[in-house]
């Protein structure tokens, strides 16, 4: 049996899908895309500062998320590429 994750009423069947629920907004929106226009990007621009103004709050309730994230993830993102123990091997080897 598998979870399912609903913001409000809305099932999301992913990260970036959980993302937008939460944001109320797509991730395209303040990423952009690959390859846009600059006119596309103008246009992505204004649509963001227009959410802003009328919601002041989502800048800090992003944050928030982003914050948590990080923390709760921060072993994973910020993992040393090699184990510390094979490091040592390495340092040991290369000094030798």
């Amino acid at each position: 049996m598998s979870m399912r994750t609903f913001v409000g009423a809305h099932e999301a069947r992913d990260g970036d899908e959980f993302i937008e629920l939460a944001l109320g907004t797509p991730l395209e929106l303040w990423l952009g895309v690959e390859d846009e226009t600059p006119e596309e990007r103008a246009a992505r621009l204004d649509a963001g500062r227009d959410i802003l103004a009328d919601d002041p709050g989502l800048i800090d309730r992003v944050t928030r998320v982003a914050a948590l994230a990080i923390e709760e993830h921060a072993a994973d993102l910020f993992a040393p590429a090699v184990p510390r123990q094979a490091a040592r091997r390495i340092r040991r080897a290369v000094a030798a």
